[in-house]
């Protein structure tokens, strides 16, 4: 759902793009108590799978298609203030490097894809969580329902914002069923791609899981017949201890991953238009779109210029995005860290 040039008037991108400056600025604030020894390492990570996965099209209905927005998934495994920071590095990235949404609706898409998704999915993890009993199918569920909700929600709210200040008049309850109801089905996708990452980390280093804090771990009783798992006293401290292990493992191998799906799976994504650009030529607005500032460059539409290989130079294009991606979100993650230390210290 990456917004164009020319979608929107001067007013509206303006005014978003104080809205996302300024909700970017509280989160780098509140994201220093969220980035640990733990959550630092894992936000450049986080961010990098983002942008691979986002390369990834995947069909939601005839002639449409979806990808991942993460602002959900961020915000369970890494929290939501840097959750935040997390996809809008993704979206500079890619609005600068690869012409992927437009340079003045910068502000409309950090808004719509890091702020919304983020606070809204953090928000629904929290309230299922806290009226489940606390255990990893909870977080699981919580993670699901999160994704699913904050896409057709941001949807809703760029219709709005596009009844506002949008550059061609709409019908608003017409363009707000057709966007809510591909985004449903593209916030499924997004919802099963969540769950599935974050069951995935769960099981292998739960306390990397920023959602997961605190989850009761059970008391285990060695009987003459065997284990038996009774309920952890409530007074006794929730969250288990953290493994002395580093997050090393885990971070090569979330980083793999990455490269792989960035390099490789990229080439078999849907090609059919995601669900913004499919409701916008059949409700006839993207005849407003503006060609963007950058498409003349070197990694432009996710491909290396210069490169004649379809498949190479997309692959590549990947490759270094990822890169980008983990160098300019680990330079801003340590920077912050590195704040709440000096703090701590002064």
């Amino acid at each position: 759902m990456h917004v164009p040039d020319g979608f929107f008037n001067v007013p509206v991108s303006a005014g978003a793009g104080v809205v996302a400056a300024a909700g970017v600025a509280v989160c780098l604030r509140r994201a220093r108590q969220e980035l640990d020894d733990r959550t630092a390492p894992m936000a450049g990570l986080v961010a990098a799978f983002i942008f691979a996965v986002q390369m990834l099209n995947f069909p939601v209905a005839a002639g449409t298609s979806g990808h991942l927005l993460g602002g959900a998934l961020a915000a369970i495994l890494v929290g939501p203030a840097t959750a935040v920071l997390c996809v809008a590095v993704v979206l500079l990235v890619q609005g600068f490097f690869f012409a992927d949404g437009g340079l003045t609706a910068l502000g409309v898409n950090i808004t719509l894809m890091a702020i919304v998704t983020s606070l809204v999915g953090w928000a629904v993890f929290r309230l299922v969580s806290r009226s489940a009993p606390r255990s990893r199918t909870a977080v699981i569920v919580g993670s699901f329902l999160a994704a699913l909700v904050s896409v057709p929600t941001s949807a809703l709210v760029f219709t709005a914002l596009f009844w506002l200040g949008g550059t061609a008049p709409i019908e608003l309850s017409s363009v707000a069923a057709a966007m809510g109801g591909v985004h449903v089905l593209i916030g499924l996708g997004e919802a099963l791609i969540t769950a599935l990452t974050v069951s995935s980390v769960l099981a292998v280093r739960p306390d990397l899981v920023y959602g997961a804090r605190g989850l009761a771990a059970p008391l285990v009783l060695r009987t003459a017949d065997g284990e038996v798992a009774v309920e952890k006293p409530a007074t006794e401290p929730a969250t288990p201890p953290a493994p002395k292990r580093g997050p090393r493992p885990i971070l090569l191998g979330g980083g793999l991953v990455a490269l792989l799906l960035a390099g490789v799976v990229s080439f078999y994504a849907s090609s059919a238009p995601d669900g913004l650009n499919k409701v916008a030529a059949d409700k006839g607005f993207n005849a407003y779109e503006r060609p963007h500032d950058l498409e003349n460059g070197p990694l432009a539409g996710y491909g290396v210029s210069g490169v004649e290989d379809e498949r190479l130079s997309g692959g590549l294009a990947g490759i270094a995005g990822v890169g980008i991606t983990v160098l300019v979100g680990g330079a801003i993650f340590f920077t912050v860290r590195r704040r709440r230390q000096d703090k701590a210290v002064a």
